[in-house]
C-alpha cells in the first residue's frame, strides 16, 4: 500500500509538504503543489481517512440510524438525506436498530468510533440523556424525542383529522383505525387525531382502534380480526401505507371488496401505495423534503452555523386514488 512517505520521496519533497497540499493548509508553491499533485496521481496514493480525521476532528461522515429499513418509508427518506450530504461533501453511515435498545446503543458506540461528525436519529428507545453525553450534533427525524434536540416532523395530528374527516366524507359510518406502537410518539399523534373526529359519534368503541405495530403483516392479522367481530365497520384508517396495504389484504380475505364494501387510507405516501390494487389512497408526508432538511440542519450544526429554528413541522397533503 503506497504511503505519505512514499508520495513524498516521489515528489522530492517532506511529509509535511505533502499533508499540507491534502489538507490544503499551509503554504505551498504552485509548482510545488503539482509535483505532490502528479505523485499522488502516479502512485494512486488514496490518504488514510481515519489519520485525516483524528488530524482534522473531522471526518465529513454522517450517522444515520433507523428503526425498520424493512418499512419502505424509510429507504425513501434515507435516499434524499444521502443525495443532500453528498451534495455537501459528506457520506453517510445507515445503521438499522430494529427498535432494539441494546443494537441502538451498540451502533452509536460504533458510529463514535467512526468519528463521525453527526447524527440523524429516528428512533424511539434512545433517550434524551444518551443523546446529550454523545457531544456531537443530533437531528431527530419522524419523532420527537425532546424540544431541545433539533427536529424534523411532519403534522400527524392534522393528517389523521384529514384521513378520519376524509372517510366521513365519503359516506362511512364506522370508521376502525389500525395505529402504531404505543411507544412511538407520532403512532399517538395519529390517533389522537382520528379520535379527534370519531370520539363524539355514537357509535364509537375503543375496540374500533387496533394495534397493527407499523407491519404489514401485523395489520393483516388484527384487521382480519377487527372485520370479524365488527362485520359494520366500512372504513379504516391506518397510521401508515404499509398497515394500510395489510388492512387491504385482510378485507379481500374477508370477502370484502375495496372501496365497495370498504375503504382504506394510509398515511405516508411511498411509492408502494402507487403499485398496490387498487391503488391506495393517503396522507403524503413530504419524504425528501424531510430528508433534506434533516440533512442540511445537521451540516449546518457540524460546520458551526447558526440554524434558524429547532423545530421543523412539515405539512402533509391527501392524495386521492382508488381504495376509497
Amino acid at each position: 500500500m503506497v504511503s505519505i512517505r512514499d508520495v513524498a520521496k516521489h515528489a522530492s519533497v517532506s511529509v509535511a509538504t505533502v499533508s499540507r497540499v491534502l489538507n490544503d493548509k499551509g503554504y505551498v508553491s504552485v509548482e510545488t503543489r503539482k509535483k505532490v499533485e502528479a505523485a499522488i496521481a502516479e502512485l494512486n496514493y488514496r490518504p488514510n481517512e481515519v489519520a485525516r480525521s483524528l488530524f482534522k476532528k473531522q471526518s465529513k461522515t454522517l450517522g444515520l440510524i433507523l428503526p425498520d429499513i424493512m418499512n419502505p418509508f424509510f429507504p425513501e427518506l434515507a435516499r434524499a438525506i444521502e443525495d443532500t450530504a453528498a451534495k455537501l461533501g459528506y457520506t453517510v453511515i445507515l445503521c438499522n436498530s430494529d427498535e432494539d435498545e441494546e443494537k441502538a446503543q451498540r451502533y452509536l458506540d460504533i458510529l463514535l468510533q467512526k468519528y463521525v461528525d453527526g447524527i440523524i436519529l429516528a428512533s424511539n428507545t434512545i433517550r434524551e440523556k444518551t443523546i446529550r453525553e454523545l457531544n456531537i450534533p443530533v437531528v431527530c427525524i419522524d419523532r420527537e424525542i425532546s424540544k431541545d434536540i433539533p427536529t424534523i416532523v411532519v403534522d400527524n395530528k392534522k393528517g389523521a383529522r384529514t384521513a378520519t374527516q376524509f372517510l366521513k366524507d365519503k359516506g362511512r359510518k364506522r370508521i376502525a383505525h389500525i395505529r402504531g406502537p404505543f411507544d412511538v410518539s407520532n403512532a399517538n399523534e395519529r390517533c389522537e387525531g382520528y379520535l379527534g373526529i370519531v370520539s363524539s359519534e355514537d357509535w364509537f368503541t375503543e375496540s374500533y382502534i387496533i394495534n397493527g405495530n407499523y407491519h404489514m403483516e401485523t395489520a393483516t392479522k388484527v384487521a382480519l380480526a377487527l372485520l370479524q367481530s365488527h362485520p359494520e365497520v366500512d372504513g379504516i384508517f391506518a397510521a401508515n401505507d404499509t398497515m394500510a396495504i395489510g388492512a387491504m389484504k385482510a378485507a379481500y380475505q374477508h370477502g370484502l371488496k375495496v372501496p365497495e364494501d370498504i375503504s382504506i387510507i394510509g398515511f405516508d405516501g411511498i411509492a408502494l401505495a402507487k403499485a398496490s390494487i387498487p391503488e391506495l389512497t393517503t396522507i403524503e408526508q413530504p419524504l425528501y423534503a424531510l430528508g433534506q432538511k434533516a440533512a442540511k440542519v445537521l451540516i449546518q450544526l457540524i460546520e458551526g452555523q447558526e440554524i434558524e429554528k429547532s423545530f421543523h413541522q412539515f405539512d402533509v397533503q391527501l392524495v386521492e386514488r382508488e381504495s376509497t
